[in-house]
């Protein structure tokens, strides 16, 4: 069972990992270094003359991008690791897993980790208001928590008890409440930061989608072998 999940998340997770970094260089990106642009001053949105939406941006850098590949690889992997546990655990109860149903494994696993936090707190570029780091990471830790609990219960529990615990646990972090800055402030405009928002959104959806199928394909290949 152990090398059947290591195996089918290292070869899912890798793969996965550098279809997301080849998006994120991509769509992604772009849209953080024109923001760093605002940060820094370069570029300035109000009280100055009009600038251009699309400024000349540096091309591939071999250590920086470089760097990034690698990261997304280790990350996914990471992720690899956990929804194929979660696969062996479902497949022990008698759940097919293929590279079908690893698509929905994969949708899951992405309105666990990206969408649902993002409902209430969004990725955000560099320049804009913050809270205190430590609060937020605590709130999305219990966010994707109670996202996945709550996502389990409604795929594999019995009963409308189950199905109301799931609502519950799905909502109670977004009626609690993200830590949220005391002003908005920030020189980067909004439209830029609303498109790294929905780009950042789009490639965590394309990632693990992918990841998911892999996982599904690589496990039933690795239980057809045995």
């Amino acid at each position: 069972m152990f090398s059947k999940i290591a195996t089918s998340a290292l070869f899912a997770g890798f793969c996965a990992g550098l279809i997301a970094a080849l998006l994120q260089i991509i769509f992604i990106q772009p849209v953080l270094l024109h923001a760093e642009l605002y940060e820094g001053g370069s570029l300035v949105h109000f009280g100055a003359e009009a600038v251009s939406a699309t400024p000349e941006l540096p091309g591939f850098d071999m250590m920086r991008d470089g760097l990034s590949v690698l990261f997304s690889a280790l990350i996914y992997v990471g992720y690899g690791l956990v929804l194929v546990a979660c696969m062996g655990l479902a497949a022990e109860y008698g759940v097919r897993i293929d590279a079908r149903s690893g698509v929905i494994w994969g949708v899951a696993g992405f309105v666990a980790l990206h969408f649902a936090p993002a409902v209430s707190l969004p990725p955000e570029v560099p320049g804009v208001a913050y809270t205190d780091i430590t609060a937020r990471q605590i709130w999305w830790w219990g966010t994707v928590i109670a996202t996945a609990v709550g996502l389990g219960l409604i795929a594999f529990g019995k009963g409308p008890v189950m199905l109301a615990v799931a609502v519950a646990l799905l909502a109670a972090p977004h009626l609690i409440g993200a830590p949220e800055p005391e002003s908005f402030t920030g020189p980067v405009p909004p439209e830029l930061a609303a498109l790294f928002a929905a780009r950042a959104l789009g490639v965590g959806l394309a990632a693990w989608v992918c990841l998911g199928a892999l996982a599904g394909y690589f496990w039933h290949r690795e239980s057809a072998a045995a």
